[in-house]
């Protein structure tokens, strides 16, 4: 089986890392997805929300600020300046890494549409998570 090795990583330290099936990320051009043999690429990447699925097929999401991503040879490498991981293991972690998602990516954006578009999209992983 082919897959994709991800590592996220922010100047405090790697957010994720493992292989996975397929990346959605927010480019500066769109948000784009990428999956195993994806032709070698760099892209800018605009504050948004990183969805990952995993190898069973579970998804987890990660609210990014700004950076970039190389991809090259079933490896991707995304450098942001600050990221947030929306998984935990109770409701009450859960909520706690909502709220700082929603604080990141507010502090990151000036254009409320997006902004609001964004906060949605987190709500919505968060649904599936609970």
């Amino acid at each position: 089986m082919n897959v994709l090795h991800l590592e996220v990583i922010t100047p405090l330290g790697r957010v994720f890392v493992g292989d996975v099936k397929s990346v959605t990320l927010p480019g500066a051009d769109g948000e784009f997805g990428v999956l195993p043999n994806h032709a070698s690429l760099v892209s800018l990447l605009i504050a948004g929300v990183i969805d990952v699925v995993k190898l069973d097929e579970t998804v987890e999401s990660i609210a990014v600020d700004s950076g970039y991503v190389e991809i090259a040879a079933n490896k991707m490498i995304v450098l942001v300046d600050s990221a947030v991981d929306i998984m935990g293991e109770n409701d009450g972690e859960i909520a706690k890494a909502l709220d700082a998602a929603k604080r990141l990516l507010r502090e990151a954006h000036d254009s409320h549409v997006l902004l609001s578009a964004v906060e949605a999209k987190i709500d919505a992983s968060a649904k599936k998570l609970v």
